[in-house]
């Protein structure tokens, strides 16, 4: 019976995490189990057990006799983050430039030609999932798990800013170009180019960052 409820609670996990990754539950917003259970047809148990998780992954905050609610991240905290983000990705690129095979030479582009499928489909939301599975191809092919999951966890906080990002103008096609780069220095071999690529590629400054909080404001007046 407990391995039911945890089975079920990690799958309650990643379709609330979804919602959160996809803006369907924005910053700041309460959670409230009952309505919870009743949207997923199951009962508070499982949902208390996935808020929990969700908490531990700091995608959610539980605030004692006041509830969860979504994480807010603040333009500071927020900068700091992709700054530490860029550097666990321009390590990833480092590594996986020196030890990734042929092999996985194939499926990084495979990876890459998919996200110019997406982006050829004009929906920067088919990109953001294709955009995530080709990060995470570098982060397998650093061939150092410790870093893969520091970098995995990082990127699930960070999601719907990442998603957000990819709905400013043209960052979808610049975002593949950067692609493009960063997979020539990897296969090439050219760990520190790639590391600098992928470092510029994912870090936020300058216009960036303020087309990101200008995207910030846009989504906090639709709640």
């Amino acid at each position: 019976m407990t391995d039911t409820i945890q089975t079920r609670s990690e799958t309650l996990r990643e379709q609330i995490e979804e919602m959160i990754a996809v803006g369907k539950l924005k910053p700041g917003r309460h959670l409230d189990e009952t309505v919870l259970a009743e949207k997923f047809g199951v009962s508070r148990t499982p949902i208390r057990e996935a808020l929990i998780q969700l908490a531990s992954m700091g995608i959610i905050v539980i605030r004692p006799r006041r509830g969860a609610i979504v994480a807010e991240i603040g333009p500071q905290q927020l900068i700091e983050m992709f700054e530490v983000m860029a550097e666990f990705e321009a390590m990833c690129a480092l590594l996986a430039a020196r030890r990734m095979t042929p092999a996985e030479h194939a499926i990084l582009m495979a990876t890459h030609l998919a996200c110019q499928e997406a982006r050829d489909s004009a929906d920067s939301d088919v990109y953001f999932y294709k955009n995530e599975a080709f990060h995470q191809q570098i982060y397998i092919g650093s061939q150092n798990t410790f870093l893969a999951e520091q970098a995995r966890a990082l990127q699930r906080r960070l999601r719907p800013y990442r998603r957000l990002q990819l709905r400013v103008r043209d960052r979808v096609k610049n975002s593949f170009d950067e692609h493009g780069a960063v997979v020539d220095a990897i296969i090439e071999g050219k760990g520190e180019l790639a590391a600098e690529l992928l470092r510029k590629h994912v870090k936020i400054q300058g216009q960036r960052f303020s087309d990101l909080i200008a995207s910030l404001s846009l989504l906090n007046k639709e709640q």
